[in-house]
């Protein structure tokens, strides 16, 4: 486990991930009575950190060498939590390696290296997968088996609002780390962000097929953990128009400058002909259309009718567990008795190439296409799968070198 100092690679993927699982007495396999534990060693820069972590956790194994890590054959899977500038050098180690590899996303700082990873594991031969976490959020569930039953009828739009106040740093610390605010470190929340909502709408509504985004530093300038002041360099705020297979159009605002006034910090509204939902990371209400009111717009009078309580909570008739958990579990199976995996590098490619384009759609202020990934590279739109996988191959017409050429 490389980088599970920082915030994110300790909180979900040690704490709440793996160590649950070694506590819950490993992952259960198909069979549903055989239990393949974990063993964690911690990788890191920081003797201390990781000590102190191994000493906390009672984990037995840590290093700040990741080649001797790698060399290892008792560590049989590289998981990466690095700041996404440090990452796809570290996974090509571990492809060399040969070790099987689950990473947080984006998986590189270009969708040219994001491909070339996913190449390079293919021809390695190794299983590889990307935390798609938000799918297995429990109100995002609850929205899948609504898409599946036909509630929607047929679906129109999708408009999302993530996002909250990262204080400035100044008179009062930042919740989130200052890389985040700078470019040049890999910073910034399309590039955050964008992938997050590529896996989401693809696999819940259709592939993306064009992008148009406004990126936005609103903060220009911010506190670091040191108390020092620095210019903030990437993008703090985005306002995004995705338009997907079948005609669904998704707007999507991402914003660490917004001051929240809704159920939860990341919301979706659905709309479709015969229903509607609104979905956060937990929650799930929906609005059938015979349920639905008739309002009539009259700005002079004052509207006392409350929208609100026409909409129906979804009950929880599940358990959900934690979303990082339950992919971590999924993936251990796939690399224990090849069961199905579908987030991939490629999938990861993806979401890198949204960023990208989005972000060269604001920068040339216009909308952006968004070409067909394959492992050969990319072509225009063709009838696709549930995965984003071309029905029938054809001849690439803009390889990623092209791609990168063009910006």
């Amino acid at each position: 486990m490389n980088g599970v100092s920082g915030r994110m690679g300790y909180r979900q993927h040690l704490v709440r991930s793996i160590l649950a699982i070694r506590e819950q007495g490993g992952v259960l396999l198909a069979d549903g009575e055989t239990r393949v534990q974990v063993e964690p060693i911690l990788v890191g820069r920081s003797e201390k950190k990781l000590a102190d972590l191994a000493a906390k956790h009672g984990i037995e194994h840590w290093t700040t060498n990741l080649d001797e890590a790698l060399a290892d054959p008792r560590w049989e899977v590289y998981a990466d939590f690095l700041v996404t500038k440090a990452r796809a050098a570290a996974i090509k180690k571990a492809i060399a390696a040969g070790k099987a590899i689950y990473t947080e996303k984006p998986t590189a700082e270009s969708f040219e290296e994001a491909l070339e990873l996913a190449r390079l594991a293919l021809e390695a031969g190794i299983k590889n997968g990307v935390v798609h976490d938000k799918l297995y959020l429990p109100g995002f569930q609850k929205l899948r088996r609504l898409i599946d039953s036909g509630f929607f009828g047929r679906i129109l739009s999708v408009r999302g609002e993530f996002g909250y106040w990262v204080f400035e740093g100044d008179w009062q610390p930042a919740q989130r780390p200052s890389w985040n605010y700078r470019a040049e470190d890999g910073g910034g929340i399309i590039v955050d962000m964008f992938p997050h909502w590529n896996y989401l709408l693809e696999n819940l509504f259709g592939r993306v097929e064009s992008v148009y985004a406004k990126a936005a530093t609103h903060i220009p300038s911010r506190v670091d953990e040191r108390g020092d002041e620095y210019v903030a360099t990437a993008d703090d705020a985005a306002y995004g128009i995705f338009e997907l297979e079948g005609g669904v159009v998704a707007q999507l605002n991402s914003s660490w400058t917004v001051r929240v006034n809704r159920d939860e910090l990341v919301e979706f509204q659905v709309d479709g002909t015969h229903g509607s939902a609104v979905v956060g990371l937990f929650g799930c209400k929906i609005q059938p259309r015979n349920a639905t009111p008739k309002p009539v717009w009259n700005p002079d009078l004052a509207d006392a009718h409350d929208y609100d309580a026409d909409w129906i909570e979804v009950p929880t008739n599940d358990v959900f567990e934690n979303g990082f958990k339950t992919q971590w579990e999924e993936f251990i199976r796939h690399v224990v008795e090849d069961a199905p995996n579908h987030y991939d590098f490629l999938a990861g490619a993806r979401g890198v190439l949204v960023a990208e384009e989005g972000l060269r759609s604001s920068a040339e202020g216009r909308r952006i296409d968004i070409p067909v990934v394959t492992l050969e590279g990319t072509s225009d739109a063709s009838p696709a799968d549930a995965s984003g996988t071309p029905a029938e191959a054809s001849d690439a017409e803009a390889s990623a070198s092209e791609l990168a050429g063009a910006r």
